[in-house]
């Protein structure tokens, strides 16, 4: 081994490991957020356009030669294919509203 890894060992203060632990956990915390924010971002960008009359449609080569052609039809399937953590957060939610509940 090189000189350097011992060097660089000895001098990480104590506490170190506690903030990269911290840090760690917010980056996390921020990422869960972030994909739950995804969806409804786009679902508001989809109505916003269709509401406004999205100006950007005319610069999409696509436009008129699908059905998917333009801005909302792509905010929209967007929307759906960051659908899913909102749907684990509804699943986890259903389960365990159901374990407290006694069957009738």
């Amino acid at each position: 081994m090189g000189r350097g890894v011992g060097r660089r060992r000895g001098g990480v203060p104590q506490g170190a490991g506690e903030r990269k632990v911290v840090s760690k956990r917010a980056a996390i915390d921020a990422a869960h957020w972030l994909r739950l924010a995804a969806a409804p971002t786009f679902a508001i960008m989809a109505l916003l356009t269709a509401a406004f009359g999205g100006s950007a449609d005319a610069l999409c080569s696509a436009t008129g030669a699908s059905l998917l052609g333009g801005m909302v039809p792509m905010y929209l399937l967007m929307t759906a294919f960051h659908a899913a953590p909102w749907l684990k957060l509804i699943g986890s939610h259903a389960r365990t509203s159901q374990v407290g509940k006694n069957p009738a």
